[in-house]
C-alpha cells in the first residue's frame, strides 16, 4: 500500500535554568517541533497527544485540540514551527506521542512524534 501521507516531526530542546527550580524538583524545558508535509495531499493538525515521562517512571498525559492554539493546515512540501514546554520533578525524561491529522478529503490519520529525551546538561555523558 502506498502512503499519500508522509509528516515529518522533528524536534529540538532546551533546558531553561532560570524557570527552574531544582531544589524544588521543578526542572523546566523547551522544545521547539517542526512538522513538515513530505506527503502528496495536504492535511490539518486537528489533535495532539503527548507522554512525558520523567526519570522516576512518572507520567503524563497531555490531550488536546492542535497546538500552541492553532490548528495548522499543512499543504505538501510546507511546514509549521512551534515552541512549547514541559516540567519535570526529574533533571532527565522523555516525550513521545502523536499528531492525529485531517488529509483533505477527509482521511484522519497518525503522525507518529518518535521519543525525544530532557535533559539538564551535565546530568547524562
Amino acid at each position: 500500500m502506498t502512503s499519500t501521507h508522509n509528516i515529518t516531526v522533528d524536534v529540538v530542546t532546551a533546558y531553561m535554568p532560570e524557570q527552574s527550580e531544582p531544589e524544588e524538583r521543578r526542572f523546566v524545558f523547551s522544545y521547539t517541533i517542526t512538522i513538515r508535509n513530505e506527503g502528496a495531499v495536504a492535511a490539518k493538525l486537528m489533535r495532539r497527544h503527548w507522554l512525558i515521562t520523567d526519570a522516576d517512571g512518572h507520567i503524563q498525559e497531555v490531550r488536546g485540540d492542535g497546538v500552541v492554539g492553532e490548528q495548522p493546515l499543512l499543504k505538501p512540501g510546507q511546514g509549521f514551527r512551534y515552541s512549547s514546554g514541559a516540567v519535570l520533578e526529574t533533571p532527565v525524561g522523555t516525550m513521545h506521542g502523536s499528531y492525529q491529522m485531517v488529509a483533505d478529503g477527509g482521511a484522519e490519520f497518525e503522525a507518529p512524534i518518535a521519543p525525544f529525551r530532557l535533559a539538564k546538561p551535565g546530568v547524562l555523558n
